[in-house]
């Protein structure tokens, strides 16, 4: 699915030297996200990668929902998750498969522990826990109950099953080393007690497996050969191959790990995440400003121009920290090369061209894309009237300013050489409308004889123009990395002008027929159709400008290229 070649990397690697070898027959890999929310740019990376590997290498890829916490899951979570996956271009085909499928098998093999003498049921309170396990710099101590015999911790773990005991009486643990120096291996907890219906599997459970107890035996059972992860649970490692070591699994996946992607301007944490959403700070997980791919889709970002950045940033073992100018590259490169054409005035003024007549409509045929005849073309009205961009006139222009000003001379994108004859203001002395000339030899925007037009600007037929709301996004935050403020509340780094909303815009005429990707509106940027749409109401969403004016400006741009 990737767009380019793919780059080589050190899991590529690893995958070669795997199938070369003999030790693998088979690439499986899976991408296993936890229905707790949605999904945003960083898990992009792990679907390109995921997906990608299993592509390349004539294998597969599973989607599985890692379902282990019902506090915190949803229906709606997990068919949000299938609709990221399938927008970015990846198909898991009949792969798709969840952990609450496994509840029972995983019931299974932690018996198996206990009668192995691997596992046992542990009556020490949460905080107690805490406690026993130690620090950093100090080992843990053994629990009281780690005694407990065989025949003692099936029945009571039986019991924990069955609904005998309150939430947090009991917790099933495994047997390590409460002295080792990884604090993952200090006898970690592999079943809780929650009376919590799960959103597949109702009330048949109280008892629900840990993360790093079911996610490594579910690899197990699905016969993952890569199970490629991100680098926080590189001291997991240990504990994933104890489990695949201690219980009868049917195969010994391999975790490796890679560097996530963080994004500047944003925050990649769930939890923040969900913050922002439910303290209204954003309008919703489809928020445009939002890193989800859902906010992503909702502002017009192609699921290609994803893909090529993911494989643009690359796979390595550092985390890194990505310029979000890098991402909206991408996105601009490939609106560039797809997206057609339409003139929209963003904050109208009126030009009246006294020298055309009131009652006639001339239609001049524009090209979709200058670069793309397939495109085709469209016809485009011009009146008597016709609407601007403010930023286009300036009463005193400075030097190098190639637009409109009094006596000068602009050239109407498609339509014709304008001269600016007069300023008309309102009562307030503010400027209310231009009365302006047009050449008639100019018709089409042709260079008159013995003289150059330097500038050419977009423009709007009045009587026929779409009255539209645009919204300019910009950055969520103030800072590059509002997570790593310390000592601050990251909302209290949100940027108070990363919405700005515009009415009263105009748009050419034939914007009304679009319903899906996304238009270059000339000199303006991307933008497409929001669903805040209706036949009354059409509302716009900047995608991305033209160009990277975020460090040029130290922050939003007025959305309008000279």
């Amino acid at each position: 699915m990737n767009e380019t070649a793919p780059a080589a990397n050190f899991i590529r690697t690893i995958i070669t030297d795997d199938l070369q070898s003999g030790r693998r027959q088979q690439v499986v890999t899976r991408f296993p996200p936890e229905p707790n929310g949605y999904l945003h740019i960083g898990h992009a990376k792990s679907i390109c990668l995921n997906f990608g590997l299993a592509t390349d290498f004539a294998g597969r890829c599973h989607l599985r929902m890692d379902d282990t916490n019902p506090e915190k899951e949803s229906v709606e979570y997990a068919e949000a998750i299938k609709e990221a996956v399938r927008w970015l271009g990846f198909d898991w085909g009949e792969h798709l498969f969840y952990a609450s499928d496994y509840y029972e098998q995983l019931y299974q093999w932690a018996e198996e522990l206990i009668r192995t003498g691997k596992a046992y049921v542990d009556s020490l309170s949460a905080e107690e826990v805490r406690q026993y396990r130690g620090t950093l710099t100090e080992p843990g101590r053994e629990s009281p109950y780690r005694s407990r015999s065989v025949a003692e911790n099936l029945d009571l773990f039986r019991r924990m099953r069955r609904g005998e005991f309150a939430d947090g009486a009991h917790t099933l643990r495994a047997i390590i080393d409460v002295t080792s120096p990884n604090l993952n291996l200090r006898d970690p907890v592999l079943y809780r007690i929650q009376r919590v219906p799960h959103y597949r599997t109702g009330d048949a459970w109280c008892i629900y497996p840990m993360y790093d107890f079911a996610h490594p035996l579910s690899d197990a059972i699905e016969g993952i050969t890569h199970s490629i992860c991100t680098l926080e649970f590189e001291d997991h490692r240990p504990l994933y191959d104890w489990f695949i070591a201690n219980c009868s699994v049917p195969a010994r996946p391999q975790q490796i790990e890679f560097a996530r992607l963080n994004l500047t301007y944003t925050v990649m944490s769930k939890r923040k995440l969900l913050e922002l959403v439910t303290g209204r700070h954003v309008g919703g997980w489809d928020d445009p400003r939002l890193p989800t791919l859902v906010g992503m889709r909702r502002r017009g970002y192609p699921p290609a121009a994803i893909r090529t950045f993911c494989e643009r940033i690359g796979v390595g073992k550092t985390d890194s920290l990505i310029d979000m100018g890098v991402l909206e590259e991408c996105v601009r490169d490939d609106l560039n090369r797809s997206a057609p054409r339409a003139m929209a005035v963003l904050r109208p003024l009126k030009v009246v061209v006294e020298n055309f007549p009131a009652d006639e409509v001339e239609q001049f045929e524009v090209a979709n894309h200058p670069g793309d005849p397939a495109l085709g073309s469209r016809k485009v009205p011009f009146t008597r009237e016709i609407f601007i961009e403010q930023d286009d006139f300036l009463e005193t222009p400075p030097k190098g300013f190639f637009r409109l000003f009094p006596g000068g001379e602009v050239r109407l994108r498609g339509a014709y050489i304008l001269r600016c004859e007069q300023v008309v203001r309102d009562g307030d002395g503010q400027i209310s409308e231009l009365r302006c000339s047009i050449d008639p030899a100019t018709r089409g925007g042709a260079n008159p004889p013995g003289r150059k037009i330097k500038g050419t600007i977009h423009w709007v037929s009045a009587p026929h123009a779409l009255e539209a709301e645009v919204r300019l996004y910009d950055r969520l935050f103030t800072v590059a990395n509002p997570g790593g403020e310390k000592g601050r509340d990251f909302k209290e780094l949100l940027n108070p002008d990363s919405l700005q909303v515009l009415t009263g815009c105009r748009l050419e005429p034939g914007l009304a027929a679009v319903d899906g990707g996304s238009r270059q509106f000339e000199r303006l940027g991307y933008f497409c159709r929001d669903q805040d749409s209706t036949a009354e109401r059409l509302v716009f969403n900047r995608t991305v400008t033209l160009r990277d004016s975020w460090v040029a400006k130290g922050g939003s741009d007025s959305g309008v290229a000279g």
